[in-house]
């Protein structure tokens, strides 16, 4: 039987080995999973309103006495339920699809009825479908009946009432022995009540207020289990020796001393030798800021300016950087990148440079030749696509220095690629690549490399600091100047005709034109046969006689570059594409976008996409064609219509999609959340957040017994849950 928590939930007062076996597939295993088996939602029953006043649009919990149950079979084998039950006022429907088992259970009820749900308008009598339901005569008297009820995380054969009673037996009889994990200062400091107390009221509270106060305290202490996590990695890295960049010297336009790598191997000698190398063949005197606007075509923005000397700033310090850069789409990050890698080159080090996709890693490859090699900086492409010959001729000026920016995909981590002495990384699109590839990388540094990471997805505040709370952060909040602003329009899909017109407007101007085919999947297969139909309609139908390419994800990656390079060039008029342009294609003679069915796509990648035009001196559009019905869909057409702004976009992304979708499920440990909403408790997130950071700095390893639960608990964190980070 075991004792205490860790008791077999079986053993509880009215769970029994039945009931245990369902609760495994909760994951509830012991009394301590049970008692923090806590409600998803409450029905406030101390005041039922009578049925009649029930409205369509609201969520509502009614009583009545149950006059009828039938059941009406449909295609498939498949059965509709409907139930009515009715007080003095009036009566109303209960429907369940596909729930045979449910008439049974309500054709044993002798009593009142109770039910919870969305009342939707009906032909005859309004209805709650799939409402949550149970016999009052189940309950303790009218006591128990008239009083807040949690509502549990159930699974078929595990009924509401049944859950509710083993979660108060499980606090009648366990709670005492629930230790209290927080220090009582901080629980003094942040005016939060004892983690008993919260137990209770959260399984069954007292009134409104209590239960607030009990939820409150439980999301302080997840929130503040993560932070700690993430300063605690921030002081970790923090005490890693590193790189000291001698900016200061670059920037007055000495020759700085050569580097020495924090750590002793067998690549310092190397590093020492092509430090020399490099310092000899060098611009000398030249301050470095001179370099830079030599460099650059154009100015920098005061936020490319400021977030640059937020890197110069990690890159004098002795430990690793680990800087995580944001900028919308078109702010310039790749221009800060490139300011930044040429100071590690003229420190004497090798920098690189890992996209997402090859038609990324080769952009960035070209516009850094562009800009770099008139400083006499070599910048080599490394990437899947490549022959045998180039691809040894390249492993071979990575390994000797020759090679002072590497760019590349995945294939900068292979086995074969050795560094001389890289110093300097910059991941960009992070999202896109896992944990182990960006720490492979990293490993092929001298010592500890500093690491920039770059995105152009805007993040909702609350999700950078659950995901990315160990980095430090930068954020291009200024466009360049001049950029015009990209209109949007929504159209209905019986406008398609007079859009493609305008396009062909467009076209005769001698603009170039994306269509981006529907979201018909995720199936990377079913999106080529969609765009390879829409290709098909376009070139046969609206763009007969202009020149119309296709572009998927299927294609070998010599075909898709001969189809980047033809647009590029204006060969083609018309790219019809699946998503494989969301990131990173720059073509600004592109100034109109076509997204077919868009309600298909998120917010956050809908602004992706439209950041593909808008690139060049003409004025660009961006239309989404979809047959939208919903509310919310609609509202998500209108966002797009009403802002450019990326940021403002995401957070609107986060609120109708929610943290799990726009993180991804690579990074679902950290969203996994028991009572925490990151929308709704965004402020205490923040709270949590600040409290953390005091904790790590005023005691970076929580030492003192006050401190105990907390380090057993981060030390059981840390073994089961992998942080996104680039350490």
């Amino acid at each position: 039987m075991g004792g205490g928590l860790e008791t077999e939930v079986q053993f509880v007062k009215g769970v029994g080995p039945r009931l245990a076996k369902l609760y495994t597939k909760l994951g509830v295993v012991t009394v301590d999973d049970l008692l923090f088996h806590l409600p998803r939602k409450y029905q406030d029953r101390r005041n039922i309103p009578p049925i009649a006043k029930a409205r369509p649009g609201e969520v509502v919990t009614v009583r009545g006495r149950l006059r009828r149950v039938e059941a009406r079979p449909i295609s498939g084998g498949r059965v509709i339920l409907k139930a009515i039950i009715e007080d003095e006022s009036g009566a109303i429907n209960l429907t369940w699809f596909n729930q045979p088992w449910v008439r049974k259970q309500l054709e044993e009820s002798s009593g009142d009825i109770i039910a919870y749900g969305l009342v939707k308008a009906g032909t005859h009598l309004d209805e709650i479908a799939a409402p949550e339901w149970e016999s009052v005569e189940d309950e303790d008297g009218i006591d128990g009946f008239a009083r807040i009820v949690p509502l549990y995380p159930l699974t078929e054969g595990l009924p509401q009432k049944l859950a509710r009673r083993a979660a108060q037996a499980a606090v009648d009889s366990f709670i005492n022995l629930v230790e209290e994990p927080l220090p009582k200062s901080l629980l003094e400091s942040q005016k939060l009540k004892g983690v008993q107390w919260c137990l209770r009221q959260i399984h069954n509270p007292e009134n409104e207020e209590a239960r607030i106060q009990a939820r409150r305290r439980l999301v302080f202490e997840e929130f503040l289990y993560l932070q700690l996590e993430l300063a605690l990695r921030r002081s970790e890295t923090q005490q890693e020796l590193g790189i000291a960049f001698p900016v200061d010297a670059l920037i007055a336009g000495e020759d700085p001393a050569p580097p020495a790598p924090a750590k002793a191997d067998r690549k310092v000698e190397a590093a020492e030798n092509l430090f020399n190398l490099l310092n000899e063949e060098k611009r000398k005197g030249e301050p470095l800021w001179e370099q830079i606007d030599r460099m650059l075509p154009f100015a920098l923005t005061g936020a490319q300016r400021r977030v640059i000397g937020e890197v110069f700033e990690d890159m004098r310090l002795p430990h690793p950087m680990n800087r995580l850069v944001q900028g919308d789409v078109g702010a310039g990050k790749t221009a800060v990148a490139a300011c930044c890698m040429l100071a590690a080159v003229r420190s004497g080090y090798q920098a690189a440079l890992m996209a997402p996709t090859e038609i990324l890693a080769e952009q960035h490859a070209k516009g850094l030749r562009r800009l770099l090699e008139p400083l006499g900086i070599q910048v080599d492409l490394l990437v899947g696509k490549l022959n045998s010959r180039e691809r040894k001729h390249t492993y071979q000026n990575v390994r000797d220095g020759s090679c002072q920016i590497a760019v590349g995909t995945h294939a900068l981590i292979q086995d074969g690629v050795e560094f001389k002495n890289l110093g300097f990384v910059v991941v960009d699109e992070q999202h896109r690549f896992g944990v182990l590839q960006r720490k492979a990388l990293r490993d092929k540094g001298l010592g500890n490399p500093d690491v920039l990471v770059m995105t152009a997805t805007p993040i909702p505040r609350t999700l950078t600091m659950t995901l990315y709370g160990d980095l430090d952060l930068s954020v291009i909040d200024e466009l360049p100047p001049g950029r015009k602003p990209i209109k949007t329009h929504f159209k209905r899909r019986a406008d398609r005709g007079p859009v493609y017109e305008n396009v062909r407007a467009l076209l005769d101007q001698g603009r170039q034109a994306y269509v981006v085919c529907p979201m018909v999947s995720e199936s990377e297969k079913m999106m080529a046969q969609a765009a390879e139909e829409l290709y098909a309609e376009l070139s046969n139908g609206s763009f007969s006689d202009k020149r119309v390419g296709l572009l998927h994800g299927q294609m070998k990656p010599v075909e898709k570059d001969a189809v980047m390079d033809a647009f590029r060039k204006h060969e083609l008029d018309v790219l019809v594409a699946t998503t494989v342009i969301e990131v990173g294609v720059d073509v600004p003679n592109a100034s109109v976008m076509i997204i077919e069915d868009a309600n298909r796509f998120g917010l956050s990648q809908l602004h992706q996409l439209r950041g593909r035009v808008g690139r060049g001196e003409h004025q660009s559009y961006c239309v989404l064609v979809a047959d939208v019905k919903t509310d919310d869909a609609i509202a998500r057409m209108d966002v797009m219509v009403a802002t450019t702004d990326g940021f403002k976009i995401a957070e609107e992304d986060l609120n109708l999609r929610g943290p799990g979708n726009l993180a991804g499920t690579e990074q679902h440990g950290q969203m996994d959340f028991k009572v925490a909403d990151l929308i709704q408790d965004s402020k205490l997130l923040e709270v949590a957040r600040q409290c953390a950071m005091r904790i790590i700095e005023e005691n970076p390893r929580l030492v003192g017994e006050e401190w105990y639960k907390v380090r057993e608990n981060l030390s059981k964190r840390r073994s089961d849950v992998a942080l996104v980070t680039v350490s």
